[in-house]
């Protein structure tokens, strides 16, 4: 091969995941903005969907309802869209969960309220966001894997983080969207702007946003090379028939799926603890005004982008499963430390809380910045699909019951002790998971399961 037609080469596959990175970051962004516009956008609204004869505790648990819908159902779409991605590649398999996402969200959008259509509004509301969560759990079992297939093993970590720091971004987007409409919108009274269809403005923009992604990677990203040489070599051999899951119940496969199922319900306890209670405890126990505790969050997630930047390049330097072992020590020691300094009030001045909390934060949750990229490190090209939707979105379940278990912890320990210890649960879950398996930094994600394992695996 001459210098020339390497160079050639060379630019082309830099293009290829140039285009494919963008193109999953741009997803996660999208997919995580649709995630977020129940809890930022709609809450202000809830009004517009229930009886105003209903006590603030069925209000409350209806809210809990909404976004729990999304929840539960992301494991699932996860499994069939990363059944889909092995099957018939991540480009096309990413592409379908998007125009659906797309698709549930505006009809949000024009969705009636109580006083048309009495109690089916929230009904309808409630399955709007469980089909649509499908759809959203889809959406990064294509992309991802497809994304990191397509990087140069140096840059791995590099990309994945890029990718996981969109999803601090999409939060902080629609805080601002919602921010700006609230402060030029009445939201006081049923018949009020904002309550009537202030609220509808940000699902249309995320609808919008979600179709045209779909453009994008449909006229941008090209389907991974891997995945297509993985199947004409399945196809030479006459093993077609040979499902993913099937593949993926295989004993080396079944480890790598143990191994990231224990390791993300780690990661996933962490995210729960941080940044559902975390918020909670800012608001309600820690003495500063609502407006002051929303100010600390989002300076917390504006730190969180360069944290989750950082990550990915540190993982690259050290290796995965240092990197990880290490998350897992500073999620149950310092995050744990510094929930608990908020929770117990020890913390004073807004300052030291803002510092506080964005260490809480940071220490809790920056393991996603590698999440991506050891995922898909994981598992073999033919079974990537599957296995990332399996291990990382099933694992979202135990950690889900995160209040439950803080309630049966309170009686034996106080309620601003409780997060300590699931955080710490979380940091040996993910310390342990991180332990189980081999450094996956220098792997070639173009094997296949034979490949990489040998015949009899």
């Amino acid at each position: 091969m001459t210098n020339k037609t390497f160079e050639t080469s060379v630019v082309h596959q830099d293009d290829r995941a140039s285009s494919a990175v963008r193109g999953a970051a741009i997803g996660f962004y999208v997919d995580m903005f649709d995630v977020y516009l129940p809890v930022i956008a709609l809450a202000p609204a809830m009004i517009y969907f229930v009886s105003p004869e209903l006590s603030i505790g069925a209000k409350s648990l209806i809210a809990g309802m909404i976004f729990a819908a999304t929840l539960v159902a992301r494991p699932l779409g996860s499994t069939i869209f990363g059944v889909l991605a092995d099957k018939i590649g991540r480009r096309l398999a990413t592409i379908y969960a998007v125009i659906g996402c797309g698709v549930t969200t505006l009809a949000t959008a024009f969705l009636p309220g109580f006083q048309h259509i009495g109690v089916a509004a929230v009904g309808i509301l409630i399955a709007l966001r469980f089909v649509g969560g499908i759809f959203m759990g889809g959406e990064y079992t294509g992309a991802v894997p497809l994304a990191m297939e397509s990087s140069p093993i140096s840059k791995r970590g590099k990309y994945g983080g890029a990718i996981a720091a969109t999803f601090p971004l999409a939060y902080c987007t629609i805080s601002g969207i919602s921010f700006l409409l609230l402060q030029t919108m009445p939201s006081d009274g049923l018949m009020s702007t904002y309550i009537q269809w202030g609220w509808r403005i940000p699902f249309v923009v995320g609808a919008l946003a979600t179709f045209w992604f779909a453009y994008y990677y449909a006229r941008s990203v090209h389907e991974s090379e891997s995945w297509i040489e993985s199947k004409a070599e399945a196809a030479s051999k006459g093993a077609t028939k040979a499902t993913s899951f099937r593949l993926l119940m295989m004993p080396q496969n079944k480890r790598s799926l143990i191994r990231i199922f224990i390791l993300m319900t780690g990661v996933w306890f962490g995210s729960n603890v941080v940044s559902v209670i975390l918020p909670q405890i800012l608001r309600e126990d820690v003495g500063i005004s609502v407006s002051g505790a929303t100010g600390v969050w989002i300076i917390c997630q504006v730190v969180l982008i360069g944290g989750y930047l950082a990550s990915g390049l540190i993982s690259q330097k050290i290796g995965r499963r240092a990197f990880f072992l290490g998350c897992g020590i500073t999620m149950a020691v310092i995050s744990g430390t510094a929930v608990t300094l908020l929770a117990t009030g020890t913390v004073g001045g807004y300052l030291a809380i803002t510092i506080v909390a964005t260490l809480a934060l940071l220490a809790g949750t920056t393991t996603f910045g590698s999440v991506p990229t050891l995922v898909c490190e994981s598992f073999p090209v033919d079974v990537r699909g599957t296995g990332y939707g399996l291990g990382y979105s099933l694992a979202i379940i135990i950690p889900s019951f995160y209040a439950f278990y803080q309630e049966l912890l309170t009686a034996v320990i106080p309620r601003a002790y409780t997060p300590m210890v699931l955080l710490v649960l979380g940091g040996v879950l993910v310390a342990a998971g991180a332990l189980m398996g081999p450094d996956t930094r220098d792997r070639d994600l173009s094997m296949t399961t034979e490949q990489l394992y040998g015949p009899n695996r």
